[in-house]
């Protein structure tokens, strides 16, 4: 009788129940006829295949124009003509900050602006990333508290427009380090300080377990000074040895990748031999990085756009850049290329990363063109914004390539960037899970 009843309570009827099963199984197809497809960058371009889509996940890639599978009557179908473009991957950014980007009323938002404000602002940025063919991000330190969390979330809910997003939260740093806000008066500096500045080891690791409680992805430490920072500080090492380890240990145990901003040999050193999962900048790096990066197996994202960026902002004679960021910036900005150029010649890990927030949202791509100066052939740089980064955040078995059993990540261009890598800055087609936000 119990049985009985809480069926009919649940379905009402028998027709009600075959109706509710119906839709539940309705399905979105994507069809996709690509003229040209570089399904995993480093491998072979192929040409006319067919991408099938269900649900947001690759179903299958195929050779020919094939016609969409058969489909029930409440299916969803729809054919995507990219058969005059070439198909590849969704990029990868994997150094972005998607509450902020640099301009002359950058210091005082931080404390005009309420959470709500930066979160609505990083939304319109993170639908910049997005349109450019960035279809997963990752934030390495977000203004606020919840922001970066809140717009993470919603856009995994689908309620906001952007890219998939990996989110570290507040950046660990020391007192007067990179990672601190400078340049305020002391009573404005206590409202606005964020929970990762630590001093000590047990301070330290109480600020990774509190990035974790707020839901980091994954932790970003200062291991030096920075260019940005306010302060006549430098770019050498900031954090002391035992400080780096804590961190790293801790952010281990408990599942989290480590990134440390580096610049200086010192700190890049420091950070590698504290177990650091990459290094963001590395500026200084020096033979003994390189093989303390290869030793570890850890990846460089030297972010060369934002090195060009402050440079240039800081050869500017109306620059807003105040003096002593501006002498940083000409000093560390020129080198990053040739730095790079030395990293990939002794074999180290390049992923993909631009600062953006630094330089404009969505022109992210512009990077490229700077990877291929620092040495990579255009295949090597589109690699390293797709399974290199992929496998950087350890999820390229659901991103990264074109494969069977993948999100649906896919981006179209009408030139070949394999002959011109400038083509990936005006990206037709935009594809995130099956989703396609911008089409020819």
């Amino acid at each position: 009788m119990v049985r009985k009843t809480l069926s009919k309570h649940i379905c009402g009827a028998a027709t009600a129940c075959m109706a509710f099963i119906g839709a539940a199984q309705a399905a979105d197809i994507a069809v996709i006829h690509a003229g040209r497809l570089l399904a995993t960058p480093g491998g072979a371009v192929a040409s006319e295949q067919t991408i099938i889509v269900r649900d947001g996940v690759i179903q299958s890639v195929a050779p020919g124009y094939a016609d969409p599978p058969t489909a029930g009557p409440d299916d969803r179908v729809v054919v995507h003509d990219l058969k005059n473009h070439f198909v590849l991957p969704g990029l990868i950014d994997s150094h972005v900050h998607l509450t902020s980007e640099l301009g002359p009323r950058g210091k005082i938002s931080v404390v005009e602006n309420s959470d709500a404000d930066t979160a609505m602002a990083a939304a319109g940025y993170a639908k910049k990333n997005l349109m450019a063919g960035f279809t997963t991000v990752r934030d390495v330190g977000a203004r606020g508290d919840d922001a970066i969390f809140a717009l993470r979330d919603a856009i995994a809910r689908g309620d906001v427009v952007g890219p998939r997003i990996f989110a570290s939260g507040h950046t660990i740093s020391p007192t007067g380090g990179h990672g601190q806000t400078h340049g305020y008066r002391n009573d404005v500096f206590n409202v606005i300080k964020s929970s990762g500045v630590c001093d000590g080891v047990a301070e330290c690791r109480k600020s990774v377990r509190d990035q974790v409680r707020r839901t980091a992805d994954h932790i970003k430490l200062v291991s030096t000074g920075g260019v940005l920072s306010e302060t006549d500080a430098g770019t050498g090492q900031q954090f002391f040895d035992d400080e780096l380890k804590a961190i790293v240990e801790t952010a281990h145990a408990l599942g989290r990748k480590v990134t440390a901003h580096a610049h200086g040999a010192d700190g890049v050193n420091a950070a590698l031999r504290a177990g650091v999962d990459a290094i963001e900048h590395g500026t200084f790096s020096n033979s003994e990085s390189f093989r303390l990066f290869k030793r570890n197996d850890a990846y460089l994202v030297p972010t060369l756009l934002a090195g060009l960026t402050v440079a240039e902002l800081a050869d500017d004679p109306d620059s807003f850049l105040p003096p002593p960021v501006r002498a940083k910036a000409k000093q560390v900005g020129p080198l990053s290329i040739g730095m790079t150029r030395a990293a990939h010649a002794a074999g180290v890990k390049i992923a993909f990363g631009t600062d953006t927030g630094v330089s404009k949202h969505g022109d992210n791509a512009r990077e490229f063109s700077l990877l291929i100066e620092a040495g990579m052939t255009p295949m090597e740089a589109i690699r390293s914004a797709t399974v290199v980064a992929a496998q950087h955040l350890g999820r390229y078995d659901k991103f990264g390539s074109i494969e069977a059993g993948k999100f649906a990540d896919i981006i179209a261009v009408d030139g070949d960037p394999l002959e011109d890598v400038a083509e990936l800055m005006d990206v037709d087609f935009v594809m995130k899970e099956g989703v396609a936000y911008k089409a020819p």
